[in-house]
């Protein structure tokens, strides 16, 4: 019979071991624990970033507006296209939108 070595018997305990504990209550119970936690550390920071990129998204959205406004006046003066001016419109809309259905995501997960 050949000898084992100190390190190979820890091994053969701990997988053992390590057998045993997975059949007890307790490591069901902590497990489902870790579980649900989990779960609920993942859904909150979902709504989290549902939120961060809604509002980074309203803010582009804002920014877009500016250029709408200063647009406009340029398109009134005869000195811009309504192709500027139509880009600035579907850029601000088209952010805006995002904004809020972002919002409406974030709304929906609570």
């Amino acid at each position: 019979m050949p000898k084992l070595s100190t390190a190979r018997k820890l091994g053969i305990a701990a997988r053992i071991a390590g057998r045993q504990v997975k059949r007890t209550r307790t490591y069901g119970a902590v497990l489902n624990g870790l579980r649900a936690t989990l779960r609920h550390l993942a859904g909150a920071l979902h709504q989290l970033w549902l939120e961060i990129t809604g509002f980074v998204f309203l803010a582009f959205a804002a920014v877009g507006m500016f250029a709408l406004v200063r647009e406009y006046g340029a398109y009134q003066l005869g000195k811009g296209s309504s192709s500027h001016l139509a880009a600035a419109a579907g850029f601000s809309i088209m952010f805006c939108w995002f904004g809020i259905t972002s919002f409406w995501r974030a709304r929906h997960k609570r």
